[in-house]
Parts: structure tokens; C-alpha cells; sequence
């Protein structure tokens, strides 16, 4: 076999072959004694018809066909490593002529990843949040605690702000109730905004028995987007009681005795989740950083496909679990299917560029994964997506997707690199030390980082 390499763009070549027609005989062997099995002849038994016999029955054209679509595989796949490529999807084949007894030339077109240069990154400086926690943060923290602690009771009042009501609903549109537009023994909160518009100034100022209507558009159901007469019945009014700040609720809350043991742990917890968030906002800029210096380009085959496959997911699982249309999506966002496009190419070209990126510097840096880092990915994974983790790696191992979860945890390590080479300061001006970041979080914060960016 003879093969040739010719670059039609810096993304796509085209592969001329030429194979010699003894080299197709296991193929045509092959392609014999598949055909032998599938016919019958009368006068021969079933898959000891000779091959001049099947040539005059079913033509020797079928039998050709037959070995050049088992052998083209193989005699392609030999040609990509001959000329030491890296396809990017399937090839484009023709067969250019097949000379029985003599010859087959084919071409393949294919997409390839780009030959990148890697620039210095050393010299990128981005600046992320500082990580100062105040006390106000200290007792916000302490404060959302307390919340989760609160116990209502009844009250014979008017009903107020932060009020828990019990409210009938009914609904009506051009004067009719609607079928699903009545609703009872509905607890809400006034001024959580998690009901409908307007309910909060209907509902304050009654007391238990009370009622009153008020106009509102409809936020779901069979008259979605209408705008609706809203009658509303107050059937009981509680006030929600927060417990005293004191030692007694630190022990009732927490492990510890007294609130300013409480306190100085919320501090330490938040100066913990400050400092992972500031590792994942310099991952993401550095990343931002090194993607301006390198200069990559596109293949057109697969950022078409990528665009299909991301608006696929999006449309057929995210919003299809929700029973939601793209159109009403795109409504909700206020954005027209022209904007929509035009952002989620250049979110895949990103995550394209991303991963040739990153999977350039893992070959640059000769960056390699360990079991143990394989795992604890899996693991994270397994967690995120609700499964068992011994179900979640049987599901990969049997899809085959073993390399690709090895391939986000080496991007993810590349990306790491990329980071420590790099300066990072804070708003203060102050350089900043990701050591101190729990190593274990923020390498697979890196992981993550890279694989939201390249993920379909």
C-alpha cells in the first residue's frame, strides 16, 4: 500500500491511497464466505458454493464491493498513521478507481487537529476577588443559620411583611375560573416573590378571613401569559420567631458552646470557601489568558457538529426534562434565535480551542494521570451525576469512556500548570498564594474548569 498526505487547510487534508489488488485478498476470502452463507445454489451445499459460481450467479461486482467495504478501514487507518495524523471525526471517501485483479486508489478527507505553538505563558497576570472576610459576612453567615431555626406561630394581627399566610387561590381569565386556576391551603411568605406578582400588597393588611383581589399575569398552566383576576382568601396569619443570639442557640445549632465559638468556626468556613472561589476565578481568567495567546484554527465539520450536538443536549435534555420549548426558553431569556446561534458557536468554538489548547500542553509538559487522580475524578463525577459510584464506572467502562474522563483530568492538570506559571494578584494588589487552597479542591476545580469549557 501506497498513501500520500495533502494539507487542503490547516484543519483538513486530503489521503490518496493506492492499494494493490493482492492486498485485498483476505478481504475478498472474506467477502466469499460471507456471501457463501447468506445464498443457496441449487446442486451445492450451503457455504460450499466456489467462488466462479457466485461470480456468475450474483456477479463479480457484488464480491468486489463486499471486500472494499471491509478492507477501506483498515487500509485507511494504516494511512493516518503512516502520515503520523490526528483525524477529527470520519472521513470523507471516494474510491477513485478499482481495477479487478490490479489496483484500488481511494481518497479520504478528513478534518485534523492543528499543529499548535505553544507561546510562553509564564508572563500572564490576571487579578481575581480578594479574600477578606468581614464581619459583616460573619454575622450574615450566623444570621442565614438562625433563619433555619425559626418557628412560626399564629397570630391575631394584620398580616405583614415576612408573614407566613394561608391563602385560597382562584383564578379567572375573561370572567371564567379556570380549570387548574384554584388552589387551597397555599402557605406563603410575604415578600419572598415566589407566588405571583401582586399577591404581596393584596395580602397585607388582612387578617384571618379576610380577602381581597388583585390583576397578575399567569406564570404557568393553561393560561400562561395571561393576565388573570386573582382572588385571594386569608385563612390564617403566623409570624415566623427567630431564636435569641445567644450560647444556648450555638449549642442547639452547632457542636459548639458558646456563639463566639460559633462565629470564629463561621469565619474559618468562609475564609475556606473565599479562597476556593478565588482558585476557580484564576483558573478561569488564566484560562481567558492563554487562549489569546495561541492562535488556533477551526475545523469547520467539527464545530458544525459541535454547534448540533450543544444545542441538541439543550434541547432535548436540559429543557426537555422541564417540559420547556427552545421558543419559550429563548422567550424567557429575551433573546432571538439569531443571538442564541451566534452565542452558542462561540461557546463551542471556545471549548474547542479549549481542548486543543490544554491536550497540547499535556504533550508539552508530558503530563500523565494516576490512578488515584482517575478515581477521585470518577468519584466527583458519580456524585454529580446522582449514580452510584461502582454503577456511575461501570457505565463508563462499558460506553467506552474511559479515555475521555483520563483526557479532563490530564486538561485539568495542564490547566493547573498553566496557573502556577502565571502571576495572580488580588484587588488589593497583593499576590496571591493558591497553595494555601486545599490542593485536593483546587486541582479538581481545574479539572471541572476545563471540562465545563469543553463539554458539549
Amino acid at each position: 500500500m501506497k498513501s500520500a498526505v495533502e494539507t487542503l487547510n490547516p484543519t483538513r487534508v486530503r489521503l490518496t491511497v493506492e492499494v494493490p489488488f493482492e492486498e485485498l485478498k483476505p478481504s475478498l476470502d472474506a467477502a466469499y464466505k460471507k456471501i457463501n452463507q447468506q445464498v443457496t445454489v441449487a446442486g451445492f451445499r450451503k457455504g460450499k458454493i466456489p467462488a466462479r459460481v457466485i461470480d456468475q450467479r450474483f456477479g463479480r461486482g457484488a464480491v468486489l464491493e463486499e471486500a472494499v467495504n471491509d478492507a477501506l478501514p483498515k487500509f485507511y487507518t494504516e494511512a493516518v498513521n503512516e502520515g503520523e495524523l490526528n483525524p477529527l471525526g470520519q472521513p470523507d471517501v471516494d474510491i477513485t478507481e478499482l481495477k479487478d485483479g490490479e489496483l484500488l486508489t481511494f481518497t479520504a478527507e478528513v478534518d485534523v487537529r492543528p499543529a499548535l505553538e505553544i507561546p510562553d505563558y509564564s508572563g500572564i497576570e490576571v487579578t481575581v476577588d480578594a479574600t477578606e472576610v468581614t464581619d459583616e459576612d460573619v454575622e450574615k453567615s450566623v444570621e442565614q443559620l438562625r433563619e433555619r431555626f425559626a418557628t412560626t406561630s399564629p397570630v391575631e394581627r394584620a398580616a405583614a411583611e415576612g408573614d407566613i399566610v394561608t391563602v385560597d387561590l382562584e383564578a379567572k381569565v375573561d370572567g371564567e375560573v379556570l380549570e387548574d386556576g384554584v388552589a387551597q391551603d397555599v402557605d406563603y411568605t410575604i415578600g419572598s416573590g415566589q407566588l405571583l406578582d401582586g399577591i404581596d400588597d393584596a395580602v397585607k393588611g388582612l387578617e384571618a378571613g379576610g380577602s381581597a383581589t388583585f390583576t397578575s399575569q399567569l406564570k404557568g398552566g393553561s393560561a400562561e401569559g395571561k393576565d388573570a383576576e386573582i382572588k385571594v382568601e386569608v385563612k390564617a396569619v403566623k409570624a415566623r420567631e427567630l431564636p435569641e443570639l445567644d450560647d444556648e442557640f450555638a449549642q442547639m445549632a452547632s457542636e459548639f458552646d458558646t456563639l463566639e465559638e460559633l462565629k470564629a468556626d463561621s469565619r474559618k468556613r468562609l475564609e475556606r470557601m473565599k479562597k476556593f472561589d478565588q482558585a476557580t476565578q484564576a483558573q478561569e481568567k488564566v484560562l481567558e489568558e492563554l487562549l489569546k495567546l495561541v492562535e488556533v484554527p477551526m475545523p469547520e465539520k467539527l464545530l458544525e457538529d459541535e454547534i448540533r450536538t450543544r444545542k441538541h443536549n439543550l434541547e432535548h435534555h436540559q429543557l426537555g426534562q422541564i417540559g420547556m420549548t427552545l421558543e419559550k426558553y429563548l422567550e424567557m431569556q429575551g433573546k432571538t434565535a439569531e443571538e442564541f446561534d451566534a452565542e452558542l458557536k462561540e461557546q463551542a468554538e471556545k471549548g474547542i480551542k479549549t481542548q486543543f489548547v490544554l491536550d497540547e500542553i499535556v504533550n508539552k509538559e508530558k503530563v500523565s494521570v494516576g490512578q488515584d487522580e482517575l478515581t477521585e475524578h470518577l468519584m466527583r463525577r458519580a456524585q454529580s451525576s446522582g449514580m452510584a459510584p461502582d454503577q456511575f464506572a461501570q457505565a463508563v467502562v462499558e460506553q467506552g469512556q474511559v479515555p475521555m474522563l483520563v483526557g479532563e483530568v490530564a486538561r485539568g492538570k495542564a490547566l493547573a500548570t498553566v496557573v502556577e506559571a502565571a502571576t495572580v494578584k488580588d484587588t488589593n494588589g497583593e499576590v496571591v498564594d493558591l497553595d494555601e487552597a486545599d490542593e485536593d479542591e483546587a486541582a479538581e476545580a481545574a479539572v471541572e474548569a476545563a471540562a465545563e469549557t469543553t463539554e458539549a
